[in-house]
């Protein structure tokens, strides 16, 4: 029967996806998670695009816009902590349907808030909820494309977070001066209340998360068929029309019904790389945070008026889209180097928007250059991270990545908020540093090798 039946009436799911060729029932897959990381990133930037008109509106300061700002950051590294643990006991699909749910209905209330504290208050509630979807997005596209398209897939999924923020700026300019801040916030809590509609018939649970959570054969088979095509036959041997009357393993020392969540992730084999991963990655949110949030406000005091700054503004996150290449580069050589090697040219990168503002000519490649090198490498990371845990502890390990990342994303915007004394060039060149750091990091996870896998034990049989 092939690699994926290990032995008689035992199925091995690992193999057997990673032995597929690409078809629909993966294109469905990366289709609807990318619309779920395009409106987590809509979301997210939104407040920052609105940032100026709030300061107008509501006659506040800078430093005191931070904790409004900030809010939804804390909410969405809070939410990414509960949710990895959450989406390795329950499901991926589970936790992504409620997580978004609650995204809807707490960024449509924000758009009826009366002052900053309101609006404070529902932004870490609506970041709850944003925290949760995306690591559970990325880990369930992760687990359910084959291994030598999975970072490429991984990222092209992933790009709808810098194309959803980009979107916003884009919207935003167009939005705002025709019906006021309140109209993005509106449409920020509408479109995940749609997608919910969409995603609770189509989106399959990850096959490997039900496999590990030992789930009845019956949800395992009714999955497999669409990351297998749906054709027959094409989950292994012993499956009938009804489901499988076989065994599924994963084929890697996991024990079905058992989830090593962080015991996994903070054990000597995996803690290194597990703290070098969260380091990279609350680097790189820093300096995500501290210009989408903050490079309007700065372009205006600049001299920009408000549409060209937040246009501006919005081709840094566009430069996300460079992480497609980079995929198909991780999936072939060292994919800790292609990293890496984004972080490093971020750092020159940054440093160079400062030198430019004032000048729109040199301004515009300036913004363009650092945010393919920057949201590249950053959008590359839950790829890395998805491929260096198992499945048992996957869920967990990508979504504490990214929930302790995050507070990279607050420190992010209260530092823009403490610079003010500094001049443009200096603000940038300061926000370029921890660009380095993210690059070391991610060499030092090289070093970082998992152990030796434990044994493969013996499946149990699961009853349909």
């Amino acid at each position: 029967m092939g690699n994926e039946a290990s032995a008689a009436g035992r199925i091995d799911v690992t193999a057997l996806i990673d032995g597929q060729r690409l078809h629909g029932g993966h294109g469905l897959i990366v289709g609807l998670c990318f619309l779920v990381v395009l409106l987590d990133g809509f979301d997210t930037a939104a407040i920052g695009y609105i940032a100026p008109m709030l300061v107008t509106e509501w006659g506040v300061s800078r430093a005191a816009l931070a904790p409004v700002v900030s809010a939804a950051l804390v909410g969405l590294a809070l939410g990414a902590l509960a949710a990895g643990p959450l989406s390795d006991r329950f499901g991926r699909k589970t936790v992504l349907v409620l997580a978004m749910t609650e995204v809807g209905l707490a960024c449509l209330a924000s758009a009826f808030s009366a002052d900053p504290t309101q609006l404070m208050i529902l932004r870490f509630i609506t970041g709850l909820g944003l925290g949760a979807a995306m690591p559970n997005a990325v880990t369930l596209t992760s687990e359910s494309m084959p291994a030598r398209r999975r970072a490429l897939l991984t990222n092209v999924m992933f790009c709808g977070f810098p194309l959803g923020a980009a979107c916003g700026g884009f919207l935003a300019a167009w939005m705002i001066p025709a019906f006021g801040w309140r109209s993005v916030l509106i449409l920020g809590g509408v479109a995940p209340l749609a997608l919910v509609l969409v995603l609770v018939p189509l989106l399959p649970e990850s096959v490997r998360n039900l496999v590990a959570r030992g789930a009845p054969a019956r949800r395992i088979h009714a999955a497999l068929r669409v990351v297998t095509g749906g054709g027959e036959g094409s989950g292994g041997e012993g499956q009938g029309r009804d489901g499988p009357a076989a065994a599924y393993t994963l084929g890697t020392g996991a024990t079905p019904g058992r989830s090593a969540g962080l015991r996994l992730i903070l054990s000597p084999a995996y803690r290194l790389g597990s703290a070098m991963l969260w380091l990279a990655y609350f680097c790189g949110l820093i300096i995500f945070y501290a210009l989408i949030n903050w490079m309007p406000i700065l372009f205006r005091e600049s001299g920009l008026d408000p549409r060209t700054a937040a246009l501006i503004t919005a081709l840094f996150p566009l430069g996300g889209i460079g992480a497609i290449p980079l995929g198909m580069v991780m999936d072939r050589l060292n994919a800790d180097a292609a990293v890496a090697g984004g972080f490093a040219v971020t750092a020159a990168a940054v440093a160079l928007i400062g030198q430019a503002t004032g000048r729109i000519d040199l301004l515009v490649p300036a913004v363009l250059i650092a945010g393919l090198a920057m949201n590249t490498a950053q959008s590359s990371l839950p790829a890395l991270a998805a491929a260096y845990y198992p499945t048992e502890g996957r869920g967990t390990g990508v979504a504490w990545m990214m929930g302790l990342g995050r507070f990279g994303g607050i420190a992010g915007s209260f530092l823009v908020a403490g610079l003010a004394t500094l001049s443009l060039p200096a603000t940038f060149a300061v926000i370029a540093g921890p660009a380095l750091i993210a690059a070391l990091a991610v060499g030092l996870k090289r070093v970082a090798r998992p152990g030796k896998p434990r044994p493969d034990p013996a499946p149990a049989t699961l009853s349909p």
